[in-house]
C-alpha cells in the first residue's frame, strides 16, 4: 500500500488562474452549467471526459464492493478531474456529480486532454502526476473490479495477476465467507463451476471469465477502426515495445501496441530491477511499465490488450503497407512492423507440469504468489538475474526456500544476488539438480516436487505447494518464424539481406529483418543483450530506422 497522505496536494492539484486560460485554450467545447447533483459521468462511462472546474463544485467518488459508494474528493474551482483512464478514452473508474451548489466546468475528451499534457509543460507535467497518483490510489483503495472466489484458486489468481499487471484496480471478496461476495452468488444461482465471478466497474457480471473477456468489460480492447492505416504497429508490450511506443509517438508518428498479456513482458513480472540506469535503489518491473505504459497514452500510441497476434502478411510492392491478423478475425494495417514479442517462459519436460500451472507452479513471483506461499516451503528453479531477484523477494516471506541449480550461480547470475542469497538464511541451495517429477492432486494443486542430481542420479522429494520456475525462455516467434529470416535457435536475424523475392533494391537496416519495414528488436531479436536497459536501447534506435525506411519507401512511390 502506498503512503498517498502527504502527497494529496499532488494527487489534487488547483491550477492557478494563469494555468486555468492556459488549460481552457485546450478544451474541447465552450463551458457547461451543471444542475446540483447533476452527473457529469458515472463509474464505467466511456469515453467520459475531463473536467475542469470554473465555477461551484464537483464531488468525486467510487464504487466500494458490490453496493457501496465512497468519496474521493470534492473538486473547486481550478481543479480537473480523472485519471490515467481519461487519456485513453476507456471506461472511468470514478464518477463526478455537481456539488451543492451545481458547477460550471470546461470538457477536455482524451485527443484534447493529451494536447494539454503535450502542449503545456507546465500544467501538462501537474496533470500527469497527479492522473498517476489518483490511478495508484484507486488501486490501494480496490476500486475499480470485484473479483469474487476462493483464495488460491488458480483461476482468481490469474485474473489477479492480469489485473494487477495491467495496474487495474479492484477487490477480492472471499465466496466462502458471509458477505455482500457470498450473497450475489446465492442470489444469483452461481454454481462453484461457475467461479470467479468479477463484476466490472460498469455493473457487468463475468463467470470465471477469460484474460481477454476481462479486458473487453474493461475497454483495455478498442474498436479497431476498419481501414486505418498506421505508420507503425508494434508487437509486444515489453520495455523494447513500450520504449518504441513511446519514441515514435512522440515524435508524431501514428502507433498502436498489440500484447497478448499484458504490458511489461517478463520484466514486468520482475519483483526488483536494481542494474537499471537512474533507479539506484531499484525498482520493480511493473512500475517500471506502468510508467512507460503512462507515457505512451501521455503522447497518443493506441494500446490493445491482450489479443494475440498470428500471421504477418508481407507487404505488396514498394508502396504497399502490412498486415497483421489477429486472434478473432481482427486485423491491423500498418506501413512499418516492429517485432517486440520477447520470449515464452520455457517448460521443464516433465510429465504433467503444465496440470499445476497457475495451481502449485508459476513462472514468476509477484506480490500475489508471495501472499500465497507465506510462511510455507517454497522450491524455485534457476540461476539467473531474474532467479535472483524472485529469490531476494521470496524468501524473507516464506519459511524456506529451495534453490535449484544445474551449475554454479557464478556462471550465470550477477554477483550483487549472489552475495544476497548467501546472506538468506533460509535458503538451501541444490547443485547439480533438476525437476525430475512433480505430484498432487488436479483439484487442490501442487503437493510434492522431485529432484535429481545430474551427477549421481540420487532423488530428493521435497513435499511443498509452490514451484516457481525461472529457466530461461524461447523466442515468442512462431507466429512470423515463416516469414522472416530466423537462427537455428528461432531468434529473428536483422541487418543481413532481404529475402531474395523481394523487390526492394535498398540494403536492410540494422533492425530491419528480411522482409522490409519488418523490424525485430529486445529478446527476440538473434544477437540481442538480454538485458532490460538493452531492449529500451532498441525500442529507440529502431523508431530512427522507421522514418528513414518510410522516407524510402514514399520516394519509391
Amino acid at each position: 500500500m502506498a503512503d498517498l497522505s502527504a502527497r494529496r496536494h499532488q494527487m489534487f492539484p488547483v491550477l492557478n488562474p494563469r494555468q486555468v486560460e492556459t488549460a481552457k485554450r485546450f478544451a474541447n467545447g465552450e463551458p457547461r452549467r451543471f444542475a446540483p447533483g447533476e452527473f457529469l459521468y458515472r463509474v464505467g462511462d466511456h469515453a467520459a471526459p475531463a473536467w475542469l472546474v470554473l465555477d461551484g463544485s464537483m464531488d468525486v467518488f467510487r464504487h466500494e464492493g458490490l453496493s457501496h459508494e465512497a468519496p474521493i474528493t470534492t473538486h473547486g474551482v481550478g481543479q480537473l478531474s480523472g485519471e490515467v483512464n481519461q487519456l485513453s478514452g476507456r471506461p472511468t473508474l470514478a464518477g463526478a456529480r455537481a456539488g451543492a451548489d451545481g458547477c460550471t466546468a470546461v470538457a477536455f475528451d482524451p485527443a484534447h486532454l493529451r494536447a494539454l499534457v503535450i502542449g503545456s509543460a507546465d500544467v501538462g507535467e501537474i496533470v500527469m502526476r497527479a492522473f498517476i497518483l489518483r490511478r495508484v490510489g484507486l488501486i490501494d483503495a480496490g476500486a475499480g473490479s470485484v473479483l469474487i472466489g476462493t483464495a488460491g484458486n488458480a483461476a482468481l489468481s490469474r485474473l489477479q495477476g492480469f489485473l494487477s499487471r495491467s495496474a487495474f484496480p479492484y477487490i477480492v471478496l472471499d465466496s466462502a465467507s458471509e458477505g455482500e461476495g457470498r450473497a450475489l452468488i446465492e442470489r444469483l444461482g452461481i454454481l462453484a463451476t461457475e467461479l470467479p465471478l468479477m463484476v466490472c466497474p460498469n455493473g457487468t457480471v463475468l463467470k470465471n471469465p477469460t484474460d481477454a473477456e476481462a479486458a473487453a468489460c474493461l475497454g483495455m480492447t478498442p474498436e479497431l477502426v476498419p481501414g486505418k492505416v498506421y505508420d507503425v504497429a508494434v508487437v509486444g508490450a515489453g520495455p523494447a515495445g513500450l520504449a518504441t511506443a513511446v519514441y515514435a509517438a512522440s515524435e508524431g508518428l501514428d502507433v498502436i501496441v498489440i500484447d497478448e498479456r499484458s504490458v511489461g513482458g517478463q520484466a514486468g513480472a520482475s519483483s526488483r530491477i536494481e542494474n537499471y540506469l537512474g533507479f539506484p535503489t531499484g525498482i520493480s518491473g511493473q512500475a517500471l511499465a506502468g510508467r512507460a505504459y503512462n507515457q505512451a497514452l501521455k503522447f497518443g500510441a493506441e494500446l490493445v490488450l491482450p489479443i494475440e497476434v498470428q500471421s504477418l502478411a508481407s507487404s505488396k510492392g514498394d508502396a504497399g503497407a502490412l498486415t497483421l491478423d489477429l486472434a478473432g478475425g481482427k486485423s491491423v494495417t500498418a506501413r512499418s512492423v516492429v517485432i517486440a514479442s520477447g520470449a515464452r517462459y520455457r517448460r521443464p519436460a516433465v510429465a504433467n507440469i503444465e496440470t499445476y500451472e497457475g495451481n502449485g507452479i508459476s513462472y514468476w513471483a509477484s506480490p500475489i504468489e508471495a501472499k500465497l506461499c507465506a510462511g510455507e516451503e517454497v522450491a524455485l528453479v534457476g540461476g539467473g538475474n531474474s532467479a535472483g531477484q524472485a529469490i531476494v523477494f521470496l524468501a524473507p516471506q516464506v519459511k524456506k526456500l529451495h534453490l535449484v541449480v544445474r551449475r554454479a550461480l557464478e556462471d550465470t547470475m550477477s554477483q550483487y544476488l549472489i552475495d544476497r542469497i548467501k546472506a538468506l538464511p533460509n535458503v538451501e541451495l541444490h547443485m547439480h539438480c533438476e525437476v525430475y517429477a512433480v505430484g498432487g492432486d488436479q483439484a487442490t494443486g501442487l503437493a510434492s516436487a522431485t529432484l535429481r542430481n545430474r551427477l549421481d542420479g540420487i532423488e530428493t522429494q521435497l513435499a511443498l505447494h509452490h514451484l516457481f520456475l525461472f529457466i530461461g525462455a524461447d523466442p515468442n516467434a512462431g507466429w512470423v518464424s515463416d516469414r522472416v529470416l530466423t537462427d537455428d535457435k528461432g531468434f529473428i536475424v536483422t541487418g543481413q539481406s532481404f529475402d531474395r523475392l523481394c523487390p526492394f533494391t535498398r540494403k536492410p537496416l540494422p533492425l530491419e529483418t528480411s522482409l522490409p519495414n519488418v523490424f525485430a528488436i529486445g529478446d527476440v531479436r538473434a544477437g540481442s543483450t538480454k538485458r532490460v536497459a538493452a531492449a529500451v536501447g532498441e525500442g529507440a534506435a529502431v523508431v530512427s530506422q522507421i522514418h528513414a525506411a518510410l522516407s524510402a519507401m514514399t520516394a519509391a512511390r
